[in-house]
């Protein structure tokens, strides 16, 4: 198994000084535990990552009327089947949970943004399809996302973007892999 780098940490505080001392620690001997403090953890920087793209597109379209999720789930239905997404399809794609879903479907109906058709074969379903006034929201808002993730991925050097958000999305699936497993072993 390959030995995650130490933290960084700089400055001249006690706390500051006791991480330099567990890195040191850390880089010096390959069997300290995946969780201990001196070492960057998957959970905290995922969970880190998330909140402030979170609220940096938050903050960024909040003149929209529009939220970060009802912009994800504008996206994936415009991505989508034509005919329309099921309300399952889209929870999966958005990888959210159907109440999550079911309430923010619930409002975006409410604003005119989408419109819900009988299921073609499966009368207990619906075909969920943004309308124009939905398009011309996602169309508003679709820029200042491009823009954010340009900003953000700016971080790092242009030679190696893609290859982060391929080795992301492989993190990314064997999240969702351990979610599904996880959830069999508990039945």
């Amino acid at each position: 198994m390959e030995i995650e780098a130490p933290l960084p940490r700089r400055g001249p505080s006690a706390t500051n000084r006791a991480f330099a001392v567990l890195n040191k620690a850390v880089s010096e001997n390959p069997t300290v535990p995946l969780d201990s403090p001196g070492r960057r953890r998957l959970p905290p920087l995922l969970r880190r990552a998330w909140y402030g793209l979170n609220q940096a597109f938050r903050r960024r379209i909040a003149h929209t009327g529009v939220t970060p999720d009802q912009f994800t789930a504008m996206r994936t239905l415009l991505e989508g089947e034509p005919d329309g997404m099921t309300q399952r399809s889209l929870t999966e794609a958005m990888s959210s949970d159907p109440n999550t879903v079911a309430s923010l479907l619930e409002r975006m109906e409410e604003a005119g943004w989408i419109e819900r058709r009988p299921h073609e074969r499966d009368k207990r379903a619906y075909r969920i399809r943004l309308r124009e006034t939905g398009l011309a929201k996602y169309r508003e808002v679709r820029d200042l996302a491009v823009g954010l993730q340009v900003d953000v991925l700016a971080g790092l050097p242009e030679a190696e973007r893609e290859h982060f958000l391929e080795q992301l999305e492989i993190v990314a699936t064997a999240c969702r892999v351990a979610a599904d497993e996880s959830a069999k072993n508990t039945r």
